[in-house]
């Protein structure tokens, strides 16, 4: 059985590839720009969750707050290729709903630590 911070990493995995073929479909113009900063922080949201998995206790905190600082950042962009018009809404409540969801995941380690 999975514990939840395998959970957490899993839903990190799970948005990325998710994500991928939306921003595949970005116009050309932002293809090469908004979507590749949008892969490069969800990439670095994956592999963040992971060295905070592996830590040592002493520094998983740093970590995590280091994670939610990630979310922040894409909780941004996905809602800036709304407001441009690069998705609808209906896929931006997706992807917002997503981040939350491992965002309350992170709340919830980050409070196990304490």
């Amino acid at each position: 059985m999975a514990t939840s911070n395998e959970t957490i990493i899993q839903k990190a995995y799970d948005l990325l590839k998710y994500t991928i073929p939306v921003l595949e479909k970005f116009p050309r113009n932002q293809k090469f720009t908004l979507a590749n900063r949008i892969q490069d922080a969800l990439s670095e949201l994956l592999e963040e969750l992971i060295r905070a998995y592996y830590a040592p206790i002493s520094i998983k905190k740093e970590k995590l707050q280091g994670v939610n600082v990630r979310l922040e950042i894409l909780r941004h962009y996905f809602r800036l290729c709304y407001d441009i018009g690069l998705y609808n809404s209906l896929k931006y409540k997706d992807f917002a709903e997503r981040l939350d969801e491992i965002g309350r995941m992170t709340g919830g380690w980050l409070k196990s630590l304490k």
